[in-house]
């Protein structure tokens, strides 16, 4: 069979990806009636409402209102494609606050109380309305951030509302209580132009009174006025005070922005929530009191005096914890069902292409040292395409790799990439890639066994829950061995590995899944990878093989700490000529401690590794102004075991002991380990795995 061309495979893309725009337009959609948007039934209860909010500014039955108002607030950084690791709390700052109102719509808090944690070094500063509760459901002009994150919404219950949004009834629940039961009807609210700004989302009303008793919205696109905003979502929840007036009783307010820093996204969330308790309606608050700012405080020493219960960190909500608020997710799930998805999509026309750092800067025996560059341009409609490139100061060539993709509303993925490039052998990276940078430039200990690559690939992938990815791919390459070319400043670099020579034809599948969203639990990671091969080399006979590989890791909570079970297993069968690149290479820091890199070869084998961590103490790092912040001290002893079975192997099993130091966040681990029979030594220093892709 004639090999495929690179032209060849973009053509194939190009037309699977228009053939499923074209199917995507054309399939029938349930439509909406107009008539159930805007009806006359709907149109009475939302005039009644908008009615309802002025009378209640003005409402002599309500002159004024106190409360207490308890809350978080917490900044949490998540990383990671797609976002499938739970987030980790940075910071978090619990706060009580005296709540008063007075009509028509005054309004006045003072925090009483605040404390916090620094977990990871930040100078993150909230803006001054994070700080406090939304009173009155907003005014008729919402904005959040002082301005900065969301600006001049009209409000969907305000005199504007009705030029600007559409409503429809979709719902109504019946709320009993101990005197009375209540009749609350939902109202889905979308705007009429959604490239303008508008919030999104439903408004619950008592009939009775037409009173708001929750709303849950997040925003347009063009609403949200800092860029690497992805989106933002409010839910309040009001209740009953005397028999007759709806106050506030629950509120959440969730900020998401993300970033890519070169091809590698990062998110940070500021995720608020509050109870208002012990409302006080008609105490005759001085008018006095509302002078000045909104928001003010009691003096700082105060604050940190006030008797909070427990530990900050005790008692934040599991849910601030989680990967995805299940309420929150529902207020974005709501939005994306009544308005176009590029309503809220957050623009990006063009962007660096790196992968880590090491894809602008890396060294190893082939290339010496390597610098490189990428690009990565947003087309429309799902479309964009990626060209990045490296160039080798030892080996004087230029690798480059080229993609289209093309990317569903349901994250539905389909990539046609041709490159000219590295691959290496191995089912798992044993280092960092700024550690095997250093130490190969340093010391000439390249933990990377590479084979030069040169072809095209088809992969079609797809998400499936909120931790779980299917991704399918078919390919057709050139297979080449390469030679050391570089010199490290010390020391001497072993030989490349001896892959084949020839024409590489794939299929091939893999499944994985992240760890629950709950990170109380046990966090499970797992990837399972299956594909079909067949070689043919320049001179011979083709070689068919089969290669299936698995890498589990567990992270088990337990007394006094909690267990590291990682197993990583691979198997090849292809008769009596494995190619070597095939193979299953074991020995490293990662899948063979205290034996050299990738000399437990076989065609089946199994890595293992059982590791218990526990904190032994803490230190406090003093990082300026971003503060003074306590990190702990984990101690990881381990045993680790690789199991062969090989005709060639003369070793069946080896194994290892050691003890690894985990400390500065988490960040950095120093390993010590010792190879039991026929191994020897290791000391190595790297960044944590979960850095490896940013390195």
């Amino acid at each position: 069979m004639r090999p495929l061309s690179v032209l060849s495979l973009l053509r194939v893309a190009v037309t699977l990806s228009a053939t499923a725009l074209v199917v995507g337009s054309i399939v029938p959609r349930p439509a909406v009636a107009q008539d159930d948007w805007n009806d006359a039934r709907t149109t009475a209860l939302i005039r009644a409402a908008i009615d309802r909010r002025a009378v209640q500014l003005a409402d002599t039955g309500l002159a004024d209102y106190t409360a207490q108002a308890h809350g978080y607030l917490t900044f949490l950084a998540q990383l990671g494609e797609g976002f499938r690791l739970p987030p980790v709390v940075v910071k978090s700052d619990e706060l009580m606050l005296e709540v008063y109102w007075g009509a028509p719509d005054r309004s006045k808090q003072r925090i009483i109380g605040r404390r916090d944690t620094l977990l990871l070094p930040t100078d993150i500063s909230y803006h001054r309305d994070h700080l406090g509760v939304v009173q009155n459901n907003f005014p008729a002009i919402i904005r959040l951030g002082d301005g900065d994150e969301v600006q001049d919404v009209p409000h969907p219950l305000s005199a504007g509302g009705l030029s600007t949004y559409d409503y429809r009834i979709t719902d109504s629940l019946t709320i009993r209580t101990s005197d009375r039961t209540l009749d609350v009807v939902m109202v889905s609210v979308r705007p009429k132009d959604d490239s303008q700004p508008a919030a999104v989302g439903a408004v619950y009303l008592d009939r009775a009174t037409a009173s708001v008793v929750r709303m849950t919205f997040s925003f347009t696109r063009a609403a949200l006025k800092d860029r690497q905003l992805e989106d933002v979502s409010v839910i309040l929840e009001n209740g009953l005070v005397d028999g007759r007036f709806w106050l506030p009783r629950r509120q959440e307010i969730e900020i998401r922005r993300s970033a890519t820093w070169m091809d590698f996204p990062a998110r940070g969330i500021i995720r608020g929530r509050w109870e208002i308790c012990c409302t006080k309606v008609n105490v005759g608050t001085p008018k006095v009191l509302f002078q000045g700012a909104e928001i003010v405080e009691v003096p700082r020493a105060q604050q940190r005096a006030y008797p909070f219960e427990g530990t900050i960190l005790g008692g934040l909500p599991e849910e601030v914890r989680a990967l995805d608020d299940e309420s929150v997710r529902r207020v974005q799930e709501e939005a994306r069902a009544l308005v176009r998805s590029s309503a809220l999509a957050r623009a990006r026309n063009t962007m660096p292409a790196a992968r880590s750092v090491s894809d602008l800067a890396r060294v190893n025996r082939v290339e010496g040292l390597a610098l490189g560059a990428g690009m990565t341009q947003t087309l429309g409609g799902g479309l964009s395409t990626t060209i990045a490139g490296r160039y080798g100061t030892a080996d004087y060539r230029v690798k480059a790799r080229g993609a289209l993709r093309w990317v569903s509303s349901h994250g539905i993925q389909l990539v046609v990439e041709g490159r000219d490039d590295f691959a290496d052998v191995g089912d798992a990276s044993e280092p960092s890639g700024l550690r095997n940078s250093i130490a190969a430039q340093e010391f000439g200990s390249d933990l990377t066994d590479p084979y030069g690559v040169r072809g095209g690939e088809l992969r079609l992938e797809w998400p499936r829950g909120e931790t779980s990815r299917w991704v399918l791919r078919g390919a057709r390459e050139r297979h080449d061995p390469l030679r050391v070319r570089a010199r490290p400043s010390s020391g001497t670099y072993e030989p490349t590995v001896a892959a084949a020579r020839g024409a590489m034809s794939q299929l091939g599948a893999e499944w994985s899944r992240g760890p629950a969203p709950d990170p109380t639990r046990a966090q499970w990671q797992r990837t399972l990878r299956v594909s079909g091969s067949r070689f043919t080399p320049l001179a011979g006979t083709s070689v068919d093989a089969l290669r299936a590989s698995i890498d589990i890791e567990a992270k088990v909570p337990a007394r006094g700490g909690r267990w590291v079970v990682r197993t990583i297993a691979a198997g090849v069968s292809a008769g009596d000529d494995v190619p070597a690149q095939l193979g299953v290479y074991f020995g490293g820091p990662v899948t063979g401690p205290g034996y050299d890199f990738h000399t437990l070869t076989a065609r089946l084998g199994l890595s293992q590794r059982v590791e218990f961590q526990r904190s032994v103490g803490a230190v406090t790092l003093d990082f300026g102004r971003f503060g003074r912040v306590p990190t702990a001290v984990v101690l990881a002893p381990y045993v680790h075991g690789v199991w062969l079975r090989d005709v060639e192997s003369a070793r069946p099993f080896s194994g290892s002991v050691g003890v690894s130091l985990i400390s500065l966040f988490d960040l950095l681990r120093v390993d010590v380990a010792r190879g039991v029979n026929g191994g020897g030594w290791m000391f190595g220093v790297d960044v944590t795995r979960e850095l490896w892709r940013v390195f």
